[in-house]
């Protein structure tokens, strides 16, 4: 008879990778701080661009449409740590910008002081909408006999709320 493999019921792995998350939200609360990043201490924060609840301004998403890294050293402003997520001011081309990340959109946490490094799993990204254009479909009553193909004014009063 073959053995049977276990199956994970408790998905063990995201509980130990959300686990993990809290350590890079609990070290950049300590940069949150009044003084800053401790010592030598400084990171690299690796995410998925394009990954739910991302918000990066059209210009950097344009030159990093997959992931980026950020580096949180010297220059960085408005340092907000919330539960699930942070915000972050860096300037890019001398232009400040906020960026706004889940943690759950973070692939990679390093700290090359004390070579601290944590990967973790990309994030599910969504599927870029696909457009398809179509024929127009073709009028199956005939159109109203007149000046024909001039311009047409319809009024909007039919649909508004009374």
């Amino acid at each position: 008879m073959a053995e049977q493999t276990p199956v994970d019921e408790m998905n063990y792995d995201a509980l130990a990778q959300d686990a993990l998350r809290g350590v890079v939200r609990l070290a950049l609360e300590r940069a949150q701080s009044p003084s800053g990043i401790p010592g030598e201490h400084h990171f690299y924060i690796t995410f998925k661009t394009r990954a739910k609840g991302v918000s990066v301004p059209p210009d950097v998403i344009a030159k990093y449409p997959d992931e980026m890294t950020i580096v949180l050293q010297h220059q960085y402003w408005d340092l907000a740590v919330e539960p699930d997520l942070f915000s972050v001011m860096l300037k890019f081309g001398g232009m400040p910008k906020v960026l706004t990340v889940p943690y759950t959109a973070v692939t990679r946490f390093y700290d090359p002081s004390v070579k601290f490094l944590l990967q973790f799993e990309p994030p599910e990204t969504p599927a870029e909408p696909v457009l398809t254009l179509t024929e127009a479909p073709k009028p199956t009553e005939p159109r109203p006999s007149g000046d024909g193909d001039g311009p047409k004014v319809v009024s909007l009063d039919q649909f508004r709320k009374k």
